[in-house]
């Protein structure tokens, strides 16, 4: 399959395009790797330059979204716009009989996978914030796209295609929904994991973006794929008995598949992460702990919180294990990867590499706030916050941590 003139087709002549599409016997792992990785990132590089480096106005006023911010944002938008797609791939899918088509798992992805190709192409117009709206009429070309499509590969009645499509709109309006919200999680979450390299086996596809190397690994994609296919079945299987807990349960696993949940091995028990939030941290006493586990969408967290303080000086400690979702390691890896030297009059900021681990720095120059958050190999972040302490003195106090111990950390695969 040639991506230009894939491309070309697709957009240019859907209807003669599909039944080509409809007889290739490329699997899932195969359309990611040479087809939807490429073009995911066009929309968003894309937006990363329009809104980090160009900058976007408006009413005469112009503003920049921080370069750390832009970065996590676009890694994240990437990711999630990969696992929306096979989202999008198993509704249509299940929704097939419903409109007198026939299920085909790998069908119904090539239908939304090259149905978003108006979309992703599109996504080149965010480099200019006020062309952005040409981007959102391409997408609406990827609906017609996926109309056109439909008979073809899921062999529905041309009559019911409206229908069926729309269907899959609003479903997907609704999985992004829920795809947003682990998006805000992660963006709204501070700094991310250390990202591995690459290992330079044809099995890995490495994509250079601004500031990392993000590394994907087809054969784990594809691994994900037949959870994924898996899990869909049993939530199919529960939704014909009418067992909501069960559709429910099988719903996050999907989701926990689509995100690598568990590929990156066992999250680290929040009693074991617990030990290492001292008693005294910076000469104040520890006035609270919290060590809790969470589990969301198939998907498990290990986090430890710890709050010191006397009268106006407090500092807060955090533990935050997110190594064991290697998606979420992905999505943050681009700021583990940066170096950032910033300072104004009242503020600074640096992110660079110490003891094979990311650092980043950022304080008032009068003392008033202080913040240090240290990303380890091992997917733990360690996040040190101080209101009314200065730099130097958060320094110490971040020294008295065994950060090497926990680094040290062996992961359960």
């Amino acid at each position: 399959m040639n991506l230009v003139e894939r491309v070309q087709a697709i957009l240019l002549k859907p209807k003669d395009t599909w039944p080509v599409i409809a007889q290739e016997t490329d699997d899932v792992a195969s359309i990611y790797k040479n087809y939807l990785i490429i073009l995911a990132a066009i929309p968003a590089v894309a937006t990363f330059i329009g809104l980090s480096v160009i900058g976007a106005g408006m009413f005469g006023v112009s503003f920049r979204v921080p370069l750390l911010a832009g970065l996590v944002n676009m890694v994240v938008g990437y990711v999630l716009s990969l696992v929306m797609i096979y989202v999008l791939a198993v509704i249509a899918n299940a929704l097939a009989p419903t409109f007198g088509g026939e299920k085909n798992q790998l069908n119904a992805f090539k239908l939304i996978a090259f149905g978003a190709t108006a979309g992703l192409v599109g996504g080149v117009f965010n480099l200019i914030p006020a062309l952005s709206m040409l981007g959102l009429l391409a997408s609406l070309y990827s609906i017609y796209l996926i109309y056109t499509g439909i008979p073809a590969l899921m062999k529905a009645p041309e009559d019911k295609a409206i229908g069926y499509t729309a269907v899959i709109i609003v479903c997907g309006i609704v999985a992004g929904l829920v795809l947003g919200g682990i998006s805000g999680l992660v963006t709204r979450g501070g700094p991310g994991m250390m990202l591995g390299g690459h290992n330079g086996s044809s099995e890995h596809a490495t994509f250079k973006l601004p500031g990392s190397d993000i590394t994907i690994d087809t054969a784990k994609l594809e691994e994900a794929s037949k959870k994924m296919e898996a899990a869909s079945k049993q939530m199919e299987a529960a939704q014909a008995k009418g067992d909501s807990a069960a559709a429910g349960k099988a719903m996050g696993d999907l989701m926990g598949a689509a995100m690598g949940a568990g590929q990156g091995g066992k999250p680290f028990a929040p009693d074991l992460l617990q030990g290492y939030a001292p008693a005294k941290l910076g000469g104040l006493e520890r006035t609270a702990l919290e060590a809790r586990s969470d589990n969301a969408m198939g998907m498990s967290f290990s986090s430890v919180k710890a709050d010191y303080g006397q009268g106006a000086t407090s500092i807060s400690f955090k533990l935050q294990d997110l190594g064991a979702v290697p998606a979420l390691t992905l999505a943050m890896g681009a700021w583990a990867q940066s170096t950032v030297n910033r300072e104004t009059q009242t503020e600074v900021e640096r992110v660079f590499q110490r003891d094979g681990m990311s650092v980043k720095e950022e304080y008032r120059k009068d003392g008033s706030r202080a913040e240090i958050a240290m990303m380890l190999a091992n997917g733990v972040m360690v996040e040190v916050q101080g209101n009314g302490v200065a730099m130097d003195a958060l320094r110490s106090a971040v020294a008295g941590l065994d950060v090497k111990g926990l680094a040290a950390l062996p992961r359960q695969k």
